[in-house]
């Protein structure tokens, strides 16, 4: 099995932020790219957004090549080879997907699920051919952070993930390989690590969020865009790091359940930006400038790193 970018046929089922994003990633990597989105309301601005996405990343000339359906019945499945699942975060969901595509779909065809939170075995169980099962885990924005994980089941093939892990270095993306099914994959679990970390400390009343934040952009995280934690103890020292991890470890938070202060703002309602609250205030004119400094922040953060990123042809 081997995609080629120019002759491979992509069906992103899911038009919502995610789903639309990676269609974007597909076709700046030269794949024909379908995206099924049953809502009308969201098929009818995706055109106008793909446009204006593929201009701002530099691909114009590749809009051609993504188009919109809004159903599957009666669908051409004779020419897909890699179907990329992209809807609601429920198991339940996913695994009915899988089992109607399973039906359809072309017994080469990989089956590929962005879940950033269900083990891939689960939403695989029941199907008849799981060897072609696999997670493809994306990170929002996903046309502008370049990594994305390529996740085995139990059942995974090898020649399914390492030709998947090809396709997308065709796309521009840095793929990583998580070979055991874990929950969290890997990515989440970093970052899930530094979290409960960083909450408990809010928790203990030690630092505010405003300093947390402050800490990981403007301290250590800024480092990471040169280099991730293995490389920097390279340059720090291992035996620095070893002396450091056995004074701090003992003293890490290594609770089982979440912080009190983000289950208070789950229980309040207090969910961020969807709600107007979160850790921060949030109202529309604050959203608006905020996700416009987000994304130009990753935007010069790419061009930085763009030599060290794959080729796109």
């Amino acid at each position: 099995m081997l995609f080629n970018p120019a002759e491979t046929k992509v069906l992103i089922v899911g038009g919502g932020t995610m789903g639309a994003d990676v269609a974007l990633v597909c076709a700046r990597g030269g794949c024909a790219t379908q995206v099924f989105e049953a809502s009308p309301e969201r098929r009818a601005i995706l055109p106008n957004y793909f446009e204006t996405k593929l201009q701002e990343i530099g691909y114009p000339h590749r809009l051609h090549l993504i188009s919109v359906v809004a159903s599957l019945n009666h669908f051409d499945w004779s020419e897909i080879d890699l179907v990329i699942e992209c809807v609601p975060e429920k198991l339940e969901v996913k695994q009915d997907l899988f089992a109607q595509l399973e039906q359809v779909v072309n017994p080469e065809t990989v089956l590929a699920s962005n879940s950033s939170s269900f083990p891939i075995s689960d939403i695989a169980n029941g199907l008849k051919s799981p060897a072609r099962m696999i997670g493809l885990h994306f990170f929002m924005p996903a046309h502008l952070v370049p990594c994305v994980e390529v996740i085995y089941g139990e059942k995974t093939s090898r020649l399914v993930a390492e030709s998947l892990s090809r396709l997308m270095t065709a796309c521009g993306m840095v793929p990583v390989t998580v070979k055991k099914d874990l929950p969290g994959f890997l990515a989440n679990r970093l970052q899930h690590a530094l979290s409960r970390e960083a909450f408990d400390l809010i928790d203990a009343g030690i630092v505010t969020p405003e300093d947390v934040d402050k800490a990981v952009r403007f301290g250590f995280g800024f480092r990471y865009l040169a280099a991730g934690p293995v490389l920097q103890r390279d340059h720090a020292g291992v035996e620095i790091h070893a002396a450091a991890g056995a004074s701090i470890y003992p003293s890490l938070n290594n609770k089982g359940e979440i912080a009190q202060c983000l289950k208070e703002k789950v229980d309040s309602g207090k969910l961020g930006m969807k709600t107007g609250q979160g850790f921060y205030s949030w109202d529309a004119n604050a959203i608006k400038a905020e996700r416009q400094r987000y994304d130009d922040l990753l935007r010069a953060g790419l061009k930085l790193l763009q030599k060290e990123l794959p080729e796109i042809k």
